[in-house]
């Protein structure tokens, strides 16, 4: 063979072999071929079965089975293929991967521990129990006489405090009253200035506590359960069963327009109100006037009837 010039590798690969060019390739789906090869051999696996239903529905043949149930088993297909469809993990798709499923825990639970029960009944914020002052249980031993002592000189060091004990008689008649009578007003001394109106409300937050709130009638008046009380009193009923004693405690608050002096005389003006009610007396009248909104209550009676306490 004589070459007249170049000739390209490309050239003599085409003219040397030419039987190796197949135009007439087919290309062929993958899934296409791996679906209906599983679906032949899922027919026959159960071509016995198959031609035995179409005997019974006296047909000829299980091709034409399948055309009576076409409709079914297309039904079939495209409810399988929805089951079996999984969000996509393409990072942009707007809808978030499903959670892992939840891993079986092989760990025991640990046995709950059971809270130690509290000897003593629980307070509300703000208020102090008893024995936030003194040991209960060491007091318990002592004669009341020494524990009225103990009490005055706990609260000795507080010059902005108040303190007391009163037998457990007279505070059961304080309480009664105090139970019918939740809210009255109080009429406070001013020299040269009359007398100052101010607004006191009972509270019985546990068993054994009674608290008293003072509040200046004006701020009550404006600010109502919102205004902001400038004495503050509570009886606690600890040792009332086994020392016959009530102990009492109290603050006034500083700057809010009350000596402790006048903390005091309110206190008392509030025992003489509330612990010697008699049977007809004029305290009893005025309290149960204001409790009932009687336009009869008069503030001019009050001041009297204050004045005698002195």
């Amino acid at each position: 063979m004589v070459f007249h010039g170049p000739v390209s590798l490309r050239c003599i690969v085409s003219r040397g072999a030419p039987h190796l060019q197949r135009r007439w390739a087919q290309v062929h789906d993958v899934r296409f071929l791996a679906t209906h090869r599983q679906a032949d051999k899922i027919t026959e696996k159960y071509r016995e079965k198959l031609q035995e239903k179409a005997k019974a529905l006296r047909l000829k043949d299980v091709d034409e089975l399948k055309t009576v149930y076409k409709d079914r088993i297309q039904a079939q297909k495209k409810s399988a293929s929805i089951a079996t469809v999984l969000p996509s993990s393409n990072p942009n798709s707007p809808f978030p991967p499903p959670p892992p499923p939840p891993q079986p825990s092989t760990r025991t639970p640990p046995t709950p521990i059971a809270k130690p029960v509290s000897e003593k009944p629980s307070t509300p914020p703000g208020i102090k129990h008893l024995s936030f002052f003194i040991d209960i249980p060491k007091t318990l031993s002592l004669p009341p006489k020494e524990i009225e002592y103990i009490w005055r000189l706990r609260h000795a060091s507080s010059p902005r405090s108040l303190c007391a004990s009163i037998p457990h008689s007279t505070y059961t008649r304080i309480e009664a009253t105090a139970k019918r009578h939740p809210q009255f007003i109080l009429p406070l001394p001013r020299e040269g200035q009359g007398a100052e109106i101010h607004f006191l409300q009972w509270t019985f937050p546990t068993t054994t506590t009674a608290t008293v709130l003072f509040t200046h009638l004006a701020e009550f008046k404006l600010r109502g359960e919102f205004s902001q009380p400038h004495t503050t009193v509570t009886h606690h009923l600890d040792l009332a069963g086994p020392k016959g004693l009530v102990l009492l405690q109290g603050d006034v608050v500083e700057g809010r327009g009350v000596s402790v002096e006048e903390g005091r005389w309110l206190l008392m003006c509030l025992q003489k109100f509330y612990g010697g009610v008699e049977e007809k007396g004029e305290r009893k009248k005025l309290l149960e006037q204001f409790s009932q909104g009687d336009g009869g209550f008069k503030v001019e009676e009050l001041l009297e009837e204050a004045e005698k306490i002195v």
